[in-house]
């Protein structure tokens, strides 16, 4: 019954030592680097503090290709003070891009009058580019030029009558078929016939003949004119092309003994991971060690029971 009761003590105890000969060393073997290693590390661009040095902020300009996974969010201290991340700000950085531009363009008028041309344009407009950029640009006078936008055509009807007097009878034949009308020739369409009253020598009655002659003419004229003038000065645009990441720590001081806060001797420094890994085979084989005296101890311990 006695070996039965120390049997059950000492099971508990020999895990216990068995477990600190296998976990420590597994927990020292990973390598804290591993995961860094696949992220290039960013680097700020500026750090600010406050002045009671209660924090610290660390600025990173990135490029939207850059990888935010690469800025550091470990725990430092520095003067005295230990820091730990608590926010981690992104905002937009806006860049300016400009250049020069010439807008060449075209309206119609209808006159040529220069003075009509010039009221037509103003001596600024705003311009958007096919890219994107905007300014107001400057008209310049040397570039405006007024050409003829097309010719139209017109028609006129053209009318005159003609009286043919003392004419014997009703016949046509004496009648002009046309006649000449301020440059115009006109055709004979209608011929009215009035009694004169008058008898002639041979007794018979005369007639007067009123004959209608018509005609058309076509001119040509301009439709009106294009007006063709160009539009300098600066474009230009913000791009959000840059992305700022801010990485705010604050700081709690570190107190000694006496209650006060002394400057570290690696103030402003983190811990090298180069001593951490030194130090972790001295580790190891320190748990193992100690793993493994426990282990004897409890053995022997055992069989005197």
């Amino acid at each position: 019954m006695k070996h039965k009761f120390a049997s059950r003590r000492i099971m508990p105890l020999m895990a216990f030592a068995l477990l600190l000969t296998t976990t420590v060393p597994t927990a020292f073997a990973a390598n804290p680097d591993s995961s860094a290693q696949a992220t290039a590390v960013c680097y700020p661009t500026a750090v600010t503090q406050s002045d009671d040095r209660g924090e610290i902020r660390k600025m990173y300009n990135l490029s939207p290709e850059d990888e935010p996974a690469g800025i550091p969010r470990s725990d430092f201290d520095k003067d005295g003070y230990h820091y730990e991340l608590t926010d981690l700000l992104k905002q937009e950085l806006p860049e300016y891009e400009s250049r020069q531009h010439t807008e060449t363009v075209t309206i119609s008028s209808k006159s040529k009058d220069m003075a009509t041309v010039l009221s037509l344009l103003p001596q600024e407009r705003e311009f958007i580019t096919d890219d994107g950029l905007s300014g107001v640009l400057s008209l310049c006078l040397d570039t405006v030029k007024v050409s003829v936008a097309g010719y139209g055509s017109s028609t006129k009807e053209l009318t005159a009558n003609r009286t043919y007097p003392g004419l014997s009878n009703q016949d046509t034949s004496p009648i002009p078929k046309s006649i000449e009308e301020n440059g115009h020739t006109l055709t004979l369409t209608t011929v009215d016939w009035q009694r004169a009253g008058e008898v002639g020598a041979d007794g018979s009655e005369r007639y007067t003949a009123i004959a209608a002659y018509t005609g058309s003419t076509t001119n040509s004229y301009i439709k009106g004119y294009t007006v063709t003038a160009e539009y300098t000065g600066t474009v230009s645009r913000i791009n959000l092309n840059r992305v700022r990441y801010v990485a705010i720590f604050e700081g709690k001081a570190l107190p000694n003994e006496d209650g006060k806060t002394p400057a570290l001797p690696n103030a402003g420094n983190t811990i090298p991971m180069e001593d951490t890994q030194l130090n972790t085979p001295l580790i190891v084989g320190a748990s193992a060690l100690a793993g493994l005296c426990l282990m004897a101890w409890l053995i022997r311990k055992h069989r005197k029971a």
